[in-house]
């Protein structure tokens, strides 16, 4: 099983070169809110919301000083604004009275965040300050049950159990890997399997649409030929092919 996940980890590497988070973000602040943000939304929803969340409070003390009612109005299009805007605000005083206004470095502080769990401090510690982790999200969870690599169903149990699979050292892009995989070709509902380019390794292939041509047709993002998540993606991604998504309120 570990020589099958790690062969799997590699092709997706191939398939994947460009694979990064797909939250826009230009420091650890901006991560942390976004990360907080992205639960039950999409991260093109969150891109499209930060820009104007960021220009009005680009600083941990200026959100923590905010007036709930105007950012609960900024995060609207995000979903359970009012939850998310007391976790934002929340976690930036604890940032301003704790943390002297930067974001740890650390788990263990960040986890004592308000809205910030075990998923949303490893996407901050694998991206913002290059520590390996693994992030549990609906799309790594699915997947790793389908190729077998576990049969648990409680995130910290499945980061545990693929973790023992994996160098520490991968654990970061492995999340990029398969989540990026999740998204555009192994959906929950139709699998794209006839255009996968890990069939012959995968345990569950069949589950989904075989015929190629149809199987074609499931794939979405830059796979599929439509954009992808970030109003500002990495420039690999753009030299790969990928476009980036649109503002809030363009067409």
């Amino acid at each position: 099983m570990v020589r099958r996940a790690r062969r799997i980890n590699r092709e997706l590497a191939e398939v994947f070169p460009y694979a990064h988070p797909e939250l826009d973000f230009e420091n650890p602040f901006q991560l942390v809110v976004a990360t907080v943000l992205s639960a039950q939304t999409t991260d093109l929803r969150v891109n499209q919301t930060t820009p104007a969340l960021f220009a009005k409070y680009p600083t941990p003390e200026d959100l923590a000083a905010a007036d709930p009612e105007e950012v609960e109005e900024i995060l609207r299009p995000t979903g359970f604004f009012r939850a998310k805007t007391r976790s934002v605000i929340g976690l930036s005083k604890v940032l301003a009275e704790d943390f002297g206004g930067e974001v740890p470095g650390r788990l263990e502080d960040l986890v004592k965040l308000p809205g910030v769990g075990r998923k949303t401090a490893f996407v901050v510690l694998g991206n913002a300050f290059g520590r390996p982790g693994i992030t549990v999200d609906t799309h790594f969870q699915r997947l790793v049950r389908r190729w077998k690599w576990t049969e648990e169903t409680d995130p910290d149990k499945i980061e545990a159990a693929v973790g023992a699979l994996f160098p520490k050292s991968d654990w970061t892009d492995l999340s990029h890997h398969v989540i990026w995989h999740g998204r555009r070709i192994c959906h929950a509902r139709r699998p794209a399997c006839g255009a996968c380019p890990i069939a012959p390794l995968c345990p569950a292939y069949g589950e989904g649409e075989t015929d190629p041509e149809k199987a074609e047709k499931l794939l979405k993002y830059e796979k599929g030929g439509f954009p992808g998540q970030r109003l500002k993606p990495p420039q690999a991604y753009l030299d790969a092919g990928g476009r980036p998504a649109p503002p809030l309120g363009a067409g």
